[in-house]
């Protein structure tokens, strides 16, 4: 029998129906083939419909997210770029409500990370009303700005300051709509040729703190930036830590051996002998990584910082955590495993 006795009357009670909400970018998620299989496997579920939240120009999916919390979502599936991705798991972490990808934009890293494909429409939301669950760890930085305000915020993937955040900074979402990875050329090739370096102040897990010059500083959840390219081999985005790599490369040369390096860390992801060549290269000075749970740092000057690929203005200081498995995801049995 369905449901339980009422305490009063005696009566059974049935509880409602399971429903599935839709937070969704509207110039970016793939909506007739989303609607459809949605359609399809909710009715298979035997669930109710399926409620729809669109994102909004002064809202990347935060809201959204709420409203659809708020209401009993027993799965919310986010179908947008890495930034509506960002905004409601900002909202969802640290809650039960579990999240399916339906990746959609130019980056998708999550996604990329977790091995959910960008094509199969109909096996992510399958995923989402029949997967099986796994929690995966999300970062939070505190940022603090010239005037000493601070604000916090979630990421899953990584936080960049340098060359990551002027990515971010200049790059146009038109440009990045139409041109996708290539967008991103030209900002970098300026600020490769510029290489002007920062000076910052930092520890990690409450060490000593150590002085540097860095043009570029990132703390990833995940470690592989758009285009595939595999930054932090280490990055395990359910392991409790964050990885932090400082790009402070010299001169052009440095560069250099930064591109090599970073192209055979993406190499030794399908090769056996090229993870044998990596494991017997000296390191690089111009690329150096450390691990923890915490890393706080302060600038000389104010920097850009990113997360996720949204730009959040110039700060003096940042402390970033992890909290571990503090996100509910509904994914593939095979997926990310």
């Amino acid at each position: 029998m369905n449901g339980a006795a009422h305490p009063a009357t005696g009566t059974d009670t049935v509880a409602p129906p399971s429903h599935a909400a839709v937070v969704y970018h509207p110039a970016k998620a793939p909506l007739a083939r989303l609607r459809q299989a949605i359609g399809r496997h909710e009715a298979a579920a035997g669930w109710a419909s399926t409620r729809w939240y669109e994102t909004a120009a002064d809202d990347s999916g935060a809201a959204a997210a709420r409203r659809a919390l708020a209401e009993g979502a027993d799965v919310v599936i986010v179908s947008g770029g890495d930034g509506t991705v960002r905004a409601a798991v900002e909202v969802l972490q640290g809650t039960d409500t579990p999240v399916a990808l339906v990746p959609a934009g130019t980056g998708n890293l999550l996604a990329r990370d977790l091995g959910i494909s960008l094509a199969d429409v109909d096996g992510c939301v399958e995923a989402a009303f029949t997967g099986v669950g796994r929690r995966i760890d999300v970062g939070f930085a505190e940022l603090e700005d010239e005037t000493g305000t601070r604000r916090r915020h979630a990421f899953v993937v990584m936080a960049g300051i340098g060359l990551d955040a002027d990515m971010a900074d200049k790059t146009s979402p038109l440009a990045k709509k139409h041109l996708g990875w290539f967008a991103y050329v030209s900002p970098i090739a300026r600020s490769i040729l510029a290489n002007r370096l920062f000076s910052l102040h930092y520890r990690v897990d409450g060490g000593r703190t150590r002085s540097a010059r860095a043009h570029t500083v990132i703390v990833g959840n995940c470690g592989t930036l758009a285009g595939n390219m595999l930054l932090i081999p280490r990055a395990v985005v359910d392991d409790g830590l964050l990885d932090v790599v400082m790009m402070r490369p010299r001169s052009r040369f440095g560069w250099a051996g930064i591109g090599s390096r970073l192209t055979l860390q993406g190499m030794a992801r399908r090769s056996r002998l090229t993870r044998r060549v990596l494991e017997k290269a000296p390191e690089l000075h111009a690329l150096a990584y450390a691990q923890g749970q915490r890393f706080e740092a302060r600038f000389d000057l104010p920097r850009l910082i990113q997360l996720d690929g949204d730009g959040f203005g110039h700060i003096v200081a940042v402390r970033i955590e992890v909290a571990p498995s503090a996100l509910a995801l509904r994914v593939r049995a095979s997926a990310g495993s």
